[in-house]
């Protein structure tokens, strides 16, 4: 039986503990109870996500206990949102396009103005071995560098040390769970990210957050930002791709647009529909709204869908309403590259 307090035994007269003139019971914890609390919260809480293994340079080391994955209140990166991360994608105990993430991943990091504790090798070493130690051979590894703990205040401090922090998560493959059917999506209302912003991969997710609840009330997969200028931008957590009348792959270009590691790996694939007659060409231009509802195929791209094609925009349906030749071609060129790990995208873990 745990020991555990009642507050109401030693501050009887606490104002804090009285609600609506009903006393509340709150227990007071030791830190071996509460990691007991922390354990039982995992068990409960086990969804389709299985977390197996995490990085922290808080305690320098790797840890396989859920209950310890955790991350200290006043680590900027929770209280502030001074952060930064990204996501590999672990496919048959490879690390998919892994060099391509890690250094978007530390451009992050120097445009939000963190200074990481260690070089760029150190970093790929720590993650390799934080895979490595979960056993994963399908699922993601994210991972995310932070301002640091020591306070409460706004900006960071010069005894600030900012930490890294990384966790495998187990998924069922991306190779065999991608929609057939093609998606529906909704022109997002919520206001798009500034130019600073939107190009940082931060942890600053409210707008992208609000887009996908907005996508979900409306039954439809995702939200399309469109800028102030009538242009497409990109989806809350994806590039969006079409296929013209002309038979171009064309990607929304412009300075509010995340640039995808899935997406510029999609656009290189690409190249080989071009050289077969498919395609009649690749490029990056402003696209309309009107222009990409009346494209000939619509598909989104991201390292969670892959290819992904979209059928339905708001109330339109894109060309006959079904999944285009093109889209589905690309999906199997980028399941072809995530099989083969070749050493150009991947980066293999030796368990």
């Amino acid at each position: 039986m745990m020991a555990a307090r009642n507050l109401q035994q030693g501050f009887k007269q606490s104002p804090d503990l009285v609600c609506n003139n009903e006393k509340t019971d709150i227990l007071l914890l030791s830190y071996s109870e509460a990691i007991e609390k922390l354990k039982a919260f995992r068990e409960k809480s086990k969804g389709k996500q299985q977390y197996l293994a995490m990085y922290s340079s808080i305690f320098g080391g790797i840890t396989t206990d859920p209950a310890a994955m955790v991350i200290p209140m006043d680590d900027h990166m929770v209280h502030r949102g001074h952060g930064v991360f990204d996501t590999t994608t672990i496919i048959e105990g490879y690390l998919y396009d892994f060099d391509e993430h890690l250094d978007r991943f530390l451009r992050s990091a120097s445009m939000a103005k963190i200074n990481p504790s260690f070089d760029r090798e150190t970093i790929r070493r720590i993650l390799i071995q934080t895979v490595k130690a979960s056993n994963c051979r399908e699922g993601t590894l994210r991972y995310w560098l932070s301002a640091g703990p020591g306070d409460f205040e706004l900006s960071p401090s010069s005894f600030h040390q900012p930490s890294l922090y990384a966790i495998v998560i187990q998924n069922p493959s991306l190779l065999h769970n991608n929609p057939n059917n093609g998606v529906k999506v909704i022109t997002s209302s919520v206001p798009i990210k500034a130019p600073q912003f939107a190009t940082i991969k931060s942890v600053n997710y409210l707008p992208n957050v609000l887009s996908k609840i907005e996508a979900d009330e409306s039954g439809a997969f995702a939200g399309i930002w469109v800028d102030e200028d009538g242009f497409v931008a990109e989806g809350a957590s994806m590039n969006v791709a079409f296929v013209s009348k002309e038979r171009e792959l064309v990607m929304p270009r412009g300075k509010k647009i995340l640039c995808g590691c899935t997406a510029k790996r999609v656009l290189r694939l690409g190249e080989c529909l071009v050289r077969d007659g498919r395609l009649k060409g690749i490029r990056l231009k402003d696209v309309s709204v009107k222009e990409g509802k009346e494209s000939q195929e619509m598909m989104l791209l991201g390292s969670g869908v892959l290819v992904c094609p979209v059928v339905q925009w708001d109330d339109h349906f894109i060309a006959n309403g079904n999944v285009g030749s093109i889209t589905q071609a690309l999906l199997n060129l980028v399941i072809e590259d995530m099989k083969s790990a070749l050493p150009s995208v991947g980066t293999p873990v030796h368990y």
